[in-house]
């Protein structure tokens, strides 16, 4: 499903940043049920879930910045050759 949004929805930045993390949240999920049904540490998942979060802020960090410099987050008002 968060592929499905991800794919579809690619107006705004916030959406495709809230898609991005339902997938690594549906990642994380099924990595813990399969870690945990083959009774295997779960060190890999609490790593998995702090680069998780980091990817998150670093997506909002440059979601801020775009607003601040756009004042948008549509992608269509966005131009490479205006850096």
């Amino acid at each position: 499903m968060g592929i499905l949004s991800f794919i579809s929805n690619r107006k705004h930045l916030l959406s495709m940043l809230l898609s991005l993390e339902f997938i690594v949240l549906s990642l994380f999920l099924m990595m813990y049920f399969f870690l945990n049904f083959y009774s295997s540490e779960l060190y890999f998942s609490i790593m998995f879930l702090i680069f998780s979060v980091c990817e998150g802020v670093l997506g909002i960090s440059i979601l801020v910045s775009l607003i601040r410099s756009h004042g948008n987050d549509y992608f269509n008002s966005f131009s490479v050759l205006k850096c």
